[in-house]
């Protein structure tokens, strides 16, 4: 081999490793999760934590959030309850989190006895009883989770149940949390 097509293989080589070794900034959404041109600013919703002491996105400022609402009641939403807390266990940290918040009227206990039942080991239990923050954001059903970036903005949604924790799921969520 001629020292100038070992150079062009060696180049080739590193620029693989190179691609390989980078976050995937540009990882193509997931199936029926409509991602936004830009992203768009959130209106402010109130809820509440397990003890509950009060709670709003802006709490979360600074993290890449998933905002996924759903209720004990709602089937779809119990089947892919799992996969949000796998999900969580994976990525969640300091630069992301899964905020699972309840619509349910019955208040935290029915989630507590939902999240024993399923094993729910890694989300916080968040609730908002009056069901305001659904039809603040616009929720046409449940469950409906909304990707939200570091500054608080919108990037996306997804109306209907998903298999959160699917490899193309988390590598998409993966290359949103790689945007600094």
């Amino acid at each position: 081999m001629t020292a100038r097509k070992l150079a062009v293989a060696l180049s080739a080589i590193l620029l693989i490793l190179l691609a390989a070794s980078l976050p995937a900034a540009a990882a193509e959404a997931p199936q029926n999760f409509a991602v936004l041109d830009t992203p768009a600013a959130l209106p402010e919703i109130k809820f509440a934590d397990a003890a509950g002491q009060p709670k709003t996105l802006a709490g979360y400022s600074g993290k890449v959030v998933l905002l996924n609402i759903w209720a004990t009641w709602c089937g779809p939403c119990r089947k892919e309850m799992p996969t949000l807390d796998r999900l969580q266990a994976k990525l969640g940290g300091p630069d992301f989190e899964v905020v699972a918040l309840s619509m349910d009227r019955k208040g935290p206990e029915a989630v507590k006895k939902f999240f024993i039942e399923t094993s729910i080991t890694h989300l916080a239990l968040n609730i908002d009883t009056s069901a305001q923050a659904m039809f603040t954001l616009g929720a046409v059903g449940l469950p409906m989770t909304l990707l939200i970036d570091r500054d608080g903005k919108e990037i996306g949604r997804l109306i209907g149940p998903a298999e959160w924790d699917a490899p193309d799921m988390v590598d998409f969520i993966r290359s949103r949390i790689a945007v600094k």
